[in-house]
């Protein structure tokens, strides 16, 4: 594809009838230039002459493409975990899927496996590895009419046998190769492939089980059935409640957008309070970074990952392993605080902006004497009736542990 998408919005705060004809994500450039009269529709008549979108496939080498540094990067930031694309709506394999013939990276274009590569250098990293993979949509097997709208995507997706079968392969061939510790399904799944038949989903799973037995996988397959329920950007919040995990890019796009500037990217402290607001309501965050089609990450996206790496460096002990914090350790926004737990202690995190900030916790619970810094400046606490107050001179965002009194 060829890096180009209007920065609209973010999923769920842009209207059905704009969002789709004004797509922010590059990645679904094949279905809006299929749109009349759309931006994305007179930039490839421009640019490309409305070439055949599988052009793009032979055009595209990755030359650059290095799975290793890739992983570094990724791992660099603090991430436990990385869930690369498999196949997307396009129906463009990064493998040699079975059934796929010669549309794949393996025989054109790049034409390597790129998926074992990025399985190979995730787990040399010691990163858990994870695929991600379009079982609603394939655009090429399966064709639609332009998709202008979610109601129109969901009600006219493929349901058929035909393309349950394939994408049953495709899935059951991801398992064998590289035995990935998550599964994540976008959209949804073929009706025809729901019942428990030999290319059903529960004959799917079973084999995922017995391959990966600690496996997981995620909320996007249209059956009860799933470890972890998934929201992203502004769409799919109601879901976020137990086990989620809530999923976006680093800009206004998963696939690298090159319209996209500085001010479309989540970075700095504004990505810092975006991550901990996500941990404190007991969540992941799976942040999504886009390789240009020569296959590097843009150097903006790799000073995003190596800051909050940095960060993380600090403060990964209020974060990693931690679950939301007990009533009545409450988000505030002015200032701005989160709270997590963890091993008997609660860790405050707030911003104090331009300085100096007051927090105030109306509990008996914590042992506020034996309070530390995690990092920035320490604070000044003191008792009050039924609780303690914590002044925050320094700018920036302070992370605080407090441990709770034993007797609680």
């Amino acid at each position: 594809m060829p890096a180009w998408a209007e920065p609209t919005g973010e999923l769920g705060a842009v209207a059905d009838d704009v969002w789709f004809a004004h797509n922010p994500y590059a990645e679904w450039y094949a279905n809006t230039i299929r749109i009349n009269g759309s931006p994305a529709q007179a930039h490839h008549a421009r640019a490309w002459a409305s070439c055949d979108y599988d052009a793009f496939l032979d055009l595209w080498k990755a030359k650059s493409f290095d799975a290793e540094r890739l992983m570094e990067d990724i791992r660099a930031s603090g991430a436990r975990y990385v869930v690369p694309t498999t196949k997307h709506h396009d129906g463009i394999a990064l493998w040699n899927a079975p059934g796929t013939g010669a549309r794949n990276v393996v025989h054109r274009g790049p034409r390597r496996d790129l998926v074992e590569e990025m399985a190979k250098a995730a787990r040399g990293e010691g990163l858990r590895f994870g695929v991600y993979y379009s079982g609603g949509l394939d655009c090429h097997h399966s064709p639609t009419a332009p998709i202008r709208t979610h109601a129109q995507m969901y009600g006219t997706r493929p349901i058929n046998v035909a393309y349950a079968c394939y994408a049953f392969r495709h899935v059951d061939d991801l398992i064998r190769r590289y035995r990935p510790d998550i599964l994540w399904n976008d959209i949804e799944w073929p009706d025809a492939g729901k019942a428990n038949t030999p290319f059903g989903l529960p004959e799917l799973f079973r084999r995922y089980v017995d391959t990966v037995p600690d496996g997981v996988v995620n909320d996007r397959w249209g059956v009860p059935f799933a470890d972890f329920a998934t929201s992203e950007y502004q769409a799919h919040r109601d879901r976020e409640s137990g086990l989620f995990e809530h999923t976006r890019g680093i800009g206004l796009s998963f696939g690298y957008n090159a319209v996209e500037s500085d001010e479309h990217l989540l970075r700095g402290d504004d990505l810092i309070r975006y991550f901990v607001d996500v941990v404190a309501r007991g969540g992941n965050l799976l942040l999504n970074v886009g390789p240009t089609a020569e296959g590097t990450l843009p150097a903006t996206q790799r000073t995003v990952l190596r800051d909050l790496g940095a960060w993380l460096d600090v403060n990964g002990e209020a974060i990693y392993g931690s679950r939301p914090a007990p009533k009545p350790f409450a988000a505030a926004n002015d200032p701005w605080v989160r709270w997590t737990a963890k091993r008997g202690s609660v860790f405050a995190f707030v911003d104090a902006g331009t300085g100096p900030a007051r927090v105030r916790c109306v509990t008996d619970l914590v042992d506020w004497q034996a309070a530390r810094a995690v990092s920035r400046s320490p604070a000044q606490l003191w008792r009050v009736d039924h609780g303690f107050v914590a002044d925050f001179a320094a700018t920036g965002i302070h992370v605080l542990e407090l441990p709770l009194r034993s007797e609680s």
